[in-house]
């Protein structure tokens, strides 16, 4: 089985820059992305829609902001796409598909680089958010929440982590809470297989200056996955060879 996620900064741009073309190369079974910046409507073209791919889209009530989606070759028996937070729910941070007792999560958390007021909302997330995840451990199913996760857990997971130390991103509270996540039993596809590895698992990178040829990145994109599931990571990639955003996809394969 493989699942990949991206943060596309706007499905309709990855579209202009070949995402769907390079989606029928990967032998994916199911793809997470966030960011869409769409409404149902801006997504009635065919592009959007390719052939063999069942999909799936939780918009923002915002035009053009945030947004999450799920591709799938097999068609989910059922959707979730509701934390019970309106303030979440309204920005489309969270769609869950499940095939019997599998469940999928494309997952979108709030950045607070915009500001102090975004912030506090990517707090009000942290603090809401761990609830949910202890409702989908005690569930009994086999989980994989893929998406951008805006936090880079480690040193090994920026480049430039000594001046991020006081960044949203990578604050304090915002590692220790990732930490804290890890020690619930959550498992980090990536970290599993490659402990220390750096600038191979960089996901993010900034428009500024020069930072993607130069690899000046971070890792805030992330497959966590259930425990069961820990033994059946078989490896992990990013793909770089093609960019459809700002981010770069993120390939697990998991034994099925």
């Amino acid at each position: 089985m493989r699942i990949i996620t991206l943060n596309c900064n706007g499905l309709r741009s990855a579209a202009k820059k070949g995402f769907f073309d390079w989606l029928e190369t990967t032998d994916a079974d199911v793809v997470c992305l966030q960011e869409t910046k769409a409404q149902p409507d801006d997504l009635a073209d065919a592009i959007f829609h390719p052939e063999g791919w069942a999909r799936r889209f939780h918009s923002a009530q915002k035009k053009g902001y945030a947004g999450v989606a799920i591709y799938s070759r097999k068609a989910p028996d059922d959707f979730v796409d509701s934390l019970g937070a309106p303030e979440f729910d309204n920005e489309g941070r969270y769609l869950e598909a499940r095939w019997g007792n599998l469940s999928v999560i494309s997952l979108y958390l709030p950045s607070g680089s915009a500001g102090p007021e975004r912030q506090a909302s990517k707090d009000r997330f942290l603090k809401l958010f761990p609830a949910h995840l202890e409702q989908l451990a005690a569930s009994g199913r086999e989980v994989v929440i893929c998406g951008d996760w805006n936090i880079a857990h480690t040193e090994k997971d920026l480049k430039n982590w000594k001046g991020n130390r006081k960044n949203s991103g990578f604050l304090p509270h915002e590692r220790d809470w990732m930490s804290a996540t890890l020690k619930a039993g959550w498992v980090d596809a990536a970290r599993h297989l490659h402990a220390e590895l750096e600038g191979e698992l960089y996901t993010w990178w900034s428009n500024r200056g020069d930072a993607y040829n130069q690899n000046v990145g971070w890792r805030i994109d992330y497959q966590l996955v259930s425990p069961k599931l820990k033994p059946r990571i078989l490896s992990t990639s990013v793909y770089k060879t093609n960019r459809f955003s700002d981010h770069a996809p993120l390939i697990v394969d998991y034994a099925d």
